[in-house]
């Protein structure tokens, strides 16, 4: 019992050390903060409209990657501002953003991950899809996005786009 005992204070104390330096590791570099600008200013621009900025904060060779249902005309990939633009051209045409919220956002040098939920109507089939999560993985490089991969819950998306 004595071995349990031991086992179970050292795991404890283990656990609350590791977690202690995570809870400790929260304040960003420089690099960091200068990423989750970087991106929160471009996701800003997106949601203005502001296609200049947008343009501006893109890099040219960057990647967007949209996961989910395959049946839905945005998702998959599209590289280089040209691609990308008329990838949104795409995603605007099918979806109306009604409700956006960022829940949360962190970045670790050049990375950076937002999560958070949404609403929208689909053009296709006029229905709302109700709230669902998303996530985002972007990275940065020379204050310009290099990578924006999109993960949605595509099952509600999907169910409203089909109707």
């Amino acid at each position: 019992m004595k071995r349990r005992t031991l086992l179970k204070t050292s795991l404890g104390t283990s656990l609350a050390i590791i977690l202690g330096q995570h809870a400790g590791a929260q304040e960003m570099d420089d690099t960091a903060q200068g990423s989750l600008d970087t991106v929160m200013a471009f996701m800003g621009a997106m949601g203005a409209g502001d296609m200049d900025k947008m343009g501006a904060l893109m890099a040219d060779d960057m990647v967007w990657h949209n996961e989910g249902d395959a049946t839905l005309p945005w998702i998959g990939g599209a590289t280089g501002k040209e691609a990308i633009f008329e990838f949104l051209g795409t995603f605007s045409s099918n979806f109306q953003t009604t409700e956006w919220e960022n829940t949360d956002a962190f970045a670790s040098g050049d990375t950076v991950a937002v999560f958070g939920k949404m609403n929208g109507t689909l053009t296709h089939s006029g229905k709302e899809t109700g709230p669902f999560t998303f996530a985002l993985r972007a990275k940065v490089r020379d204050g310009q996005v290099t990578l924006w991969h999109w993960f949605e819950d595509s099952f509600a998306v999907s169910q409203a786009y089909h109707g």
